[in-house]
């Protein structure tokens, strides 16, 4: 996880005035997580990610990326196909 969602989801739970372990308790995970989760570890359980989430009003989504139409290989671009 990104240290970017963990600064998001500190700074929300703060805007909404509550503690660790006030949110930990409303949202249904231990303190535990939701510590290591707003210390931006990368590795956490999806369901209680998606739980915090949800509490605050937001959802996980994940998307495909779509192809590039041009795909450049930085050693071919630089050659004089002239030669």
């Amino acid at each position: 996880m990104t240290a970017n969602i963990a600064f998001q989801i500190k700074d929300l739970r703060k805007k909404i005035g509550l503690t660790q372990i006030e949110f930990a308790k409303r949202v249904g995970v231990g303190l535990r997580f939701l510590r290591e989760l707003e210390q931006g570890k990368t590795t956490v359980r999806m369901d209680k990610l998606s739980r915090v989430l949800e509490f605050l009003g937001y959802h996980l989504e994940i998307k495909k990326n779509e192809p590039q139409s041009t795909i450049k290989h930085p050693e071919t671009d630089l050659m004089d196909t002239d030669q």
